[in-house]
């Protein structure tokens, strides 16, 4: 058994830049595990500044300079996203004012159903296990309240922290727009020689890191605006919230949209009830699931698409309780770096292949 492992290890390892490769992965790998808590605004402006070179691109081309199309292009980015601010946060905490205070109705109406289900379909329940469910739902809503109103303080806690983003992001931003070719200059005098494994995957990942982070935002915009003229359509209550909801779920791939359909049923069973309206946003609902997943995802991740639903899925499950958040947007790209990494690693078998 120790055998075999030497021999895996020298049939993969004994190229000095494979060595380099996995150099580098790790002492990455250790940055962002321990201390990416600490560079959190760096991160975010790195991903800001992959969405913001395409246009800084496009703008050179036109023969505009580059300090003044990366200024041109972060004020229009600044000015959208403040004025989605200020048009969609006031809407969505109203919706969320009233879903909060309609908790109580659905719950009585959740209470009343439930007590029912002995004299409906008296061979199904009996009484003790439906006040069981009473007490449980009951404990479960209390326990939810209590957590939002902590999640309401720790948010007053984190106002210093998001106004510390607000200044510091949109400064990174801008750097790393500006001086880019200076700053893969200085990257690359740290970097061991022997890297050309390294410099390999790092054009293919490049390329594929910045089509998933504009492809990801498209597809956010795309499915909630889809979604919120849906729910508008149909009359549904708290379309904004629902639809932003929706948008946010396909950050997290297959996970996102069954945990997102939950509060979608739930809101619009308890307005129509099990009537003919229910059924229409359940299917609207579907219709917009199926094109995002067979029609939208394959238009705008072609390479992404190459990996089987549960590699994507481990992904999400091992990323995201690495790094949470960060682990859980770039599952994707993450794992498609370990298949191009195990990939670039060199085979003593390759060379005998192809000298017959």
């Amino acid at each position: 058994m120790f055998e075999m492992i030497i021999r895996w290890y020298k049939r993969r390892f004994s190229d000095p830049h494979a060595v380099s490769l996995v150099a580098i992965l790790l002492f990455g790998f250790i940055i962002i595990y321990f201390f990416g808590h600490l560079i959190a605004p760096l991160l975010v402006a790195i991903v800001l500044a992959y969405l913001l070179e395409w246009p800084v691109v496009k703008l050179g081309r036109l023969g505009i300079p580059r300090v003044p199309a990366v200024v041109l292009v972060i004020v229009t980015f600044t000015s959208l996203m403040v004025l989605a601010v200020f048009v969609l946060v006031p809407t969505i905490w109203q919706q969320v004012g009233n879903l909060i205070n309609d908790i109580p109705n659905m719950y009585n109406g959740v209470q009343k159903f439930i007590a029912e289900i002995p004299q409906r379909y008296p061979e199904l329940a009996n009484l003790q296990i439906v006040e069981t469910v009473v007490v449980n739902t009951k404990n479960q809503v209390i326990h939810m309240g209590e957590t939002v109103v902590k999640g309401s303080f720790a948010s007053l806690m984190s106002v210093a922290t998001l106004a510390i983003y607000l200044v510091l992001v949109p400064l990174l931003v801008f750097f790393l727009l500006k001086d880019k070719q200076q700053m893969l200059n200085m990257a690359s005098g740290v970097l061991p020689k022997n890297r050309k494994l390294a410099m390999k995957v790092w054009y293919e990942m490049n390329d594929q890191i910045t089509n998933y982070i504009r492809g990801k935002v498209l597809e956010i915009l795309i499915v909630g605006i889809a979604s919120y003229i849906t729910f508008a359509l149909l009359d549904l209550r708290y379309s904004v919230l629902l639809a932003v909801a929706v948008g946010l779920s396909v950050l997290i791939p297959y996970i996102g949209a069954a945990v997102v359909t939950v509060p979608v049923a739930v809101v619009g069973l308890f307005q129509w009830g099990l009537t003919p309206p229910f059924y229409w946003l359940l299917l609207a609902y579907g219709i917009i699931q199926a094109l995002d997943g067979n029609v939208l995802v394959p238009i705008l991740f072609s390479e992404a698409v190459n990996l089987h639903p549960v590699a994507i899925i481990v992904a999400v499950l091992v990323f995201g309780g690495m790094w949470g958040f960060w682990g859980v947007f770039f599952a994707i790209p993450l794992a498609t770096l370990v298949k191009a990494v195990w990939n670039a690693l060199p085979s003593q078998d390759e060379p005998e292949a192809s000298a017959s």
